[in-house]
This record gives structure tokens, sequence and C-alpha cells, in this order.
């Protein structure tokens, strides 16, 4: 490794930039051009919409492309300006980032789709799409960035376009989710800005890179358990983990369907993605001396989870308890801490985002057709349409765990990784959780389809807007769960990129690089 740099101008050596290097930031750009041209185009919102659906899916096909380039030649790291790390602004993308920004591709394109017949012509004039890509900018910026500062700014962007995604109609159920939203996370994030700032002064660096060397060198010099503390706080607050959940279940039911998906399937997975990437690959001893408590706070998000989606009568209200379950496994995982536990939060992550933009759709459908998200109100839509019966409980099921579909493979590695470490509890917890869950979406399904409806529903068409979404979804939960063999090894290469960082910093400070 080369000596440290002794003047702030040696920073500004220049070093040939691969083309594939450009890859790490052109998903950020694309969204961010695609957002403000949409913006341009707000008197013309059915070109805009059609325009929007275009880019997402060029979206997926350079995330898909920088999976293919991480995979195949390791990390990526594109730097802003020509100013080498650790001054300039790196985006530094690993298997696990570009996992994350993919899936998180497939859920906004899905949700997109549907979007074109269930928002307005207000809600386009008002600017569902621009929002939509700016949304994504913020997501996948936050999955991308090497920067620890950047990844608060990315999260700025993202809660900046949710709250306007959010208030979209101006109802006034939306008007009071979204300040039960707002509160909780502009606290959460007025303290990953406090910890950000407590970071640099201990560091004097906001490289994560940089800051994954240092932190064993730092150990009893700097506040590193007060900082994983903090981080652990405010992105516990952004994940909806127990005690600090409320807000979800009273916001995610109020915007439209596409809205409620976009948000179950991204928004709480960037604030496990940033915890999963904080705590374990930058402070891992303190991660180490925490793993009690996130082991029982994610335990507790399990349950409480669980028992709200048994106790709650409104679908959408349901699914945002399901989201709360579905969160203290992935925290579980994060407390274990080894290679199996963090592969399974991993795999639980991406099964997440696929399943509850699925589910979500689902109950928009559901909704449509019932004419009530109510289950007291609901009931016959068997006997309507078999089709959307079938596909609802294969994906109730998936949300349960159960086999052959996507939700069963990470309870497994979480199970047997809490048994490998004599965690039966947290072992049982999962289990419990997924037999409440059962019970939960069991009833979903007797009421909502298998009860007769009084009077008898009428036949509903299904738009294609709807049906593709939802079917291609629908086979992405069932191949995950047939077929997971892929998946499994990438979610296990990016949990080894977690607990071993050397290529990730390697990527960043290679060998020559003047620091």
């Amino acid at each position: 490794m080369a000596a440290p740099v002794t003047d702030l101008s040696a920073a500004m050596v220049t070093a040939p930039v691969p083309s594939a290097h450009w890859l790490a930031i052109l998903p950020v750009v694309l969204c961010i051009s695609l957002g403000a041209l949409l913006l341009m185009l707000r008197s013309l919102p059915r070109l805009q919409a059609w325009i929007a659906i275009a880019g997402l899916v060029v979206l997926l096909l350079l995330d898909a492309a920088l999976l293919q380039q991480v995979v195949g030649h390791g990390p990526l790291t594109m730097v802003m300006g020509r100013w080498l790390p650790p001054f300039g602004i790196a985006f530094t993308v690993d298997v696990f980032s570009a996992l994350m920004a993919l899936a998180a591709a497939v859920a906004a394109l899905a949700a997109g789709i549907y979007a074109l017949s269930d928002t307005t012509e207000s809600g386009r004039r008002y600017g569902f799409f621009p929002l939509l890509m700016l949304l994504m900018a913020g997501v996948t910026g936050a999955f991308l960035t090497g920067d620890i500062f950047n990844l608060y700014v990315w999260f700025e962007v993202l809660l900046i376009s949710s709250f306007g995604l959010l208030i979209l109609g101006s109802e006034r159920a939306q008007i009071d989710g979204a300040l039960k939203y707002a509160v909780l996370n502009l606290i959460a994030t007025t303290l990953f800005l406090i910890a950000v700032g407590i970071l640099y002064a201990s560091f004097g660096t906001l490289n994560m890179a940089d800051i994954a060397e240092r932190a064993a060198g730092l150990s009893g010099t700097a506040p590193l358990m007060t900082l994983a503390c903090l981080f652990l706080l405010a992105f516990a607050m952004k994940a909806a983990a127990f005690p600090v959940n409320f807000w979800l279940p009273a916001s995610y039911h109020t915007p439209r369907i596409a809205v409620s998906a976009l948000f179950a399937g991204l928004l709480t997975k960037v604030g496990i993605y940033a915890l999963l990437r904080v705590l374990v690959m930058l402070l891992p001893a303190e991660r180490d001396e925490l793993s009690l408590l996130i082991a029982v706070v994610g335990a507790l998000t399990v349950l409480v989870g669980a028992l709200g989606a048994l106790a709650e009568t409104d679908l959408r209200r349901l699914l945002g308890y399901v989201v709360i379950s579905g969160i203290g496994n992935m925290l579980i995982g994060a407390a274990l801490g080894t290679a199996e536990g963090l592969g399974g939060a991993v795999f639980y992550a991406l099964h997440s985002v696929v399943l509850m933009t699925a589910l979500y759709l689902l109950a928009g459908e559901a909704g449509r057709r019932g004419g009530s998200f109510s289950l007291a109100a609901l009931g016959g839509l068997y006997r309507q349409n078999g089709w959307f019966a079938a596909i609802s409980l294969m994906l109730l099921l998936a949300a349960c765990g159960l086999p052959p579909f996507s939700g069963f493979w990470p309870k497994v590695l979480l199970v047997k990784a809490s048994l490998d470490v004599g965690a039966w509890w947290l072992a049982g917890t999962i289990l419990l959780g997924g037999f409440l869950l059962t019970i939960a979406c069991g009833r979903v399904f007797l009421f909502a389809y298998w009860r007769p409806a009084s009077p008898a529903l009428p036949p509903v068409r299904t738009g294609w807007t709807a049906g593709l979404p939802l079917a291609a979804l629908t086979i992405l939960v069932i191949g995950i769960g047939v077929l997971p063999e892929q998946l499994l090894q990438l979610a296990r290469s990016a949990a080894d990129g977690l607990a071993d960082p050397s290529a990730y910093i390697f990527s960043v400070f290679p060998e020559g690089t003047i620091r």
C-alpha cells in the first residue's frame, strides 16, 4: 500500500478509468435525467408514462449488466471528478449492492406498469412518474454509493420523493399517514447525520472502504460503540424494526396501490441494506458487542409483525405487518453475523423486495374485484376467477415461508445459522413467526376467497397492466423457490463480501494508488 497523501493536491492524480466503471454510476444518472425530463413533460401525461416505463426497462438492463460485471470481475469503483479516494466521491459496487439494485429495478418496473391503470390523470400531472424516477435515483444511489455521507444524501433524495408520492391525491388519510411517516423518518435522518458527523470527526474520512480499513486500528481511541448505537437506531427506524415500527402500518395503506407496492418492496430494505453495510462491514467489532440487542430486537419485530397481521382486518394494513415481520428475520441474520446468517439476511431481503411488491399489487386487485379492502366485506374471489385465486394462494404461502416458494430458503438458512451457534430461541422465533403468519394468511384466503360473496361478485376482467406484473413477480417467486441454487450462491457471495471487505477495499485503493 502506498504512503499516505501529505498534500491534498496529490489526490488529483489521474488514472485511466475502464469503460466498465461507468456502469457504477449510469443507473443513477439515468434515473435523475429521466426524472428531470418527465417534469418537463408534465403536460403530456400519456407520453410521460411510456417514457418512464421504457426508462425502467433500461434501468433493469443496466443493473443486470452491473451485477454480471461484479460477479465476473469483483467490486467496481467509479470516482467522481478524478479526485482519488478518500478525497473523491466514490461509487463502489459489490455483489450485495448490485443484487439489491437489480431487485429494486424489478420491483419498480412492476409497480410502474401497474401504475399505468392505477394512477389518475391528476396524479400523473402532479408528478407521479417524475417522483417515481427520483425515488429510484435515491434507492439506487443508496445501494451503489461508496461514501457514507452520500448514503445520507441518497436517503434524503428517496425520502423527499416518497413524501411526494405518499400525498398524491391529497386525501385526509394520506396527509395523516404522511405526517406519521415523515416525523419518525426525519428523526432517523437526524440521528444518521449526527452519526456521520461523529464518524468524520473520528476517522477524518467518509469513504466506506477507508473506514473499513481503519476501524480496527481506532478501537479504544474513538467512540465507535456510540457510533454503532446511533447507526443501529437510525437504520432500525428506517427499516421499521420494533419498537419504532408504528409509522409503517399507519402510512403504507394510504396512497395508491402502486405507491404502496413500491414502498413495501423498497424503502425498508434500504434501511436493512444500510444497517448491514455499516455495522457488518465498517464496524464489525461493535456489531459483535451489540449482537444480543440486535437479536432481541429482531425476534420481537418478527413476533410483533406476525401478531399484528393476525389482528388486522384491513388487507393493506395486514400486509404492512407482514413487511415488519420480514424485517425481523433480516435483523436476526445481522445479529448472527455468520456467513450462513448474513447469507440468509441477504436472501431474505431479495425475496422480500419481490414478494412484498407482488402482495400489494395483489391487494389492489382484490380490492378492485371485491369492492373493499376489509376482510369483513370481501368474499367470493375464488368463484370469480380461479387463476387469480391460485396466484393469491401462492404469494400468501410464500409470505409464510412455505415450500416450494422463495420465502422458504432464507428461513432455512436463518434457522440453520441460529442452531449452529446454539441460539435455539432465535430459530424458534423464526418458526413461530412463520406459523403465525400462516394462520394470518390462511385467514385472508378463507375470508376473501373461499367464503361466498353475498351478493355474488360479477366477473371482472384483469387488464394487462395488472396481470403482467403480477404474473411476472409470481413466476419469480416460484422460480426462486424451485431453483434457488444460483441466488443462494450470490447471497453467500454478498455475505462474504460484507464479512471480508478486502476485495471492496482493493477496488477503491488498488496497489499503487496514492493515499
